[in-house]
């Protein structure tokens, strides 16, 4: 038990720290004017192709996209992007993990709804990037290294994604909700017993899910063990917070990245989430060399993934990708304004809902695929009726969080003015 909750906590961390990156990409455009405009420019063509073609559309093949296509689902993309950004902005973390789930729900298949994801990503990152304001907290030797194993690992996941699909497309939709089901498993129990303790707890416990970039930055006991590893080239990292800086092989490095790349092009947005506490725990990287630094692996990682592995092949839904992007940015924007008139409580309680919403309408395609794939005989309504109640509830609860938060922001709108001012 006290190994799962060290690895929930480890996880949770990396989710806070992939919101915080995703809050500071989408601030950074929306308080810049020519990022704006060049959002616009890149959605409004992609609009006037899709309407001039009648129901085509552009990124993804007819067999990788949705059941059917209409310019309303254009307008599901803005609602996910929202969605994903509320939870985001307001919880802190958890925003990634409903997009490709919530893109599945709508209809488009698993791998397309991967790379969709993926390149809404690299989007965002190119826009939004402030690397430059970080670079003293760049570790180049770090990056280069780390880079070398996670473009290893794009190719890798994109292999097995697209080797699943060739043989059979059912396969791959199994394997991507067996892998979301999983991992929102585990986050969204352990979640729901953390929030359920808090409650039985004092109100100190409200504070408890603060910045992630202000957490532990001790080196840990496994940090130690690898750094004292000698093999191969050594990389020297964290010299200004370390005299003479602190040591590691390159190769182990190396070895996160393919790690870190794999999951990456596995899950979409499943990959950042890893990176932090594998930088800060298991390679005893100082908090401000790791916020940098991931910055950088994510442009790059996302970039390589997003085109080499899934555009080329047609698996990238853009008109979908950037309706996502112009979502988030209002999503975010709202979530985090409204954190500052709810509880965090509240906010523990709707993380750990989100999530395991994602996990259960993940859970309730799989009968169906199980049938399909001829691995167990079920009558077809029963299948049809897990999946469809899976569904349901999925959209229920996220609709209620984006009312909720909406309300709270809206009946709370002259407060934040005034707190802005």
């Amino acid at each position: 038990m006290g190994v799962c909750r060290q690895l929930y906590e480890l996880m949770r961390q990396g989710a806070i720290a992939q919101a915080q990156w995703d809050m500071e990409m989408s601030m950074s455009i929306l308080h810049n004017r020519k990022k704006m405009l060049l959002l616009a420019l890149m959605i409004v063509p992609i609009l006037v192709i899709n309407y001039a073609f009648a129901g085509d559309f552009i990124g993804g093949k007819h067999a990788y996209g949705p059941a059917f296509y209409s310019d309303s689902i254009f307008l599901v993309s803005i609602g996910i992007g929202v969605a994903a950004g509320l939870i985001t902005g307001c919880i802190g973390a958890g925003g990634g993990f409903i997009i490709t789930p919530a893109l599945m729900a709508a209809g488009v298949k698993g791998i397309l709804a991967v790379g969709t994801d993926m390149f809404h990503i690299f989007a965002k990152a190119i826009m939004g990037t402030a690397v430059h304001k970080k670079l003293g907290n760049v570790s180049v030797k770090l990056a280069i290294w780390f880079l070398v194993g996670s473009t290893g690992g794009t190719f890798i996941g994109g292999a097995i994604q697209n080797g699943l699909y060739k043989k059979d497309p059912l396969l791959s939709d199994m394997f991507i909700s067996l892998v979301y089901g999983g991992i929102l498993g585990f986050l969204g129990f352990y979640a729901l017993f953390d929030f359920l303790r808090t409650t039985r707890a004092s109100r100190k416990a409200e504070a408890a899910g603060g910045d992630v970039h202000g957490g532990p930055s001790a080196t840990t006991g496994l940090a130690i063990k690898l750094q004292n590893l000698k093999f191969g080239p050594m990389v020297t990292f964290d010299e200004d917070f370390v005299p003479g800086g602190k040591q590691i092989a390159g190769v182990i490095v190396a070895l996160g990245g393919v790690i870190v790349g794999m999951l990456a092009t596995l899950m979409g947005a499943g990959g950042g989430f890893v990176t932090f506490p594998m930088f800060v725990y298991v390679f005893g990287v100082s908090s401000m060399t790791t916020v940098g630094t991931d910055i950088l692996q994510i442009i790059f990682t996302a970039g390589i993934g997003s085109i080499a592995q899934y555009a080329i092949y047609g698996f990238v839904f853009y008109s979908l990708a950037m309706g996502m992007l112009l979502g988030s940015l209002v999503g975010i924007q709202v979530g985090a304004l409204t954190t500052k008139v709810v509880k965090g409580i509240q906010i523990r309680g709707f993380y750990a809902m989100s999530i395991l919403a994602g996990f259960v309408n993940r859970v309730a395609t799989l009968p169906k695929k199980f049938v399909e794939l001829g691995y167990i005989s079920l009558p077809k309504d029963v299948i049809n009726g897990i999946e469809m109640v899976g569904n349901w509830l999925f959209w229920i609860v996220v609709i209620f969080f984006g009312a909720w938060v909406s309300y709270k922001f809206l009946s709370n709108i002259g407060k934040l003015r005034r707190a802005e001012v």
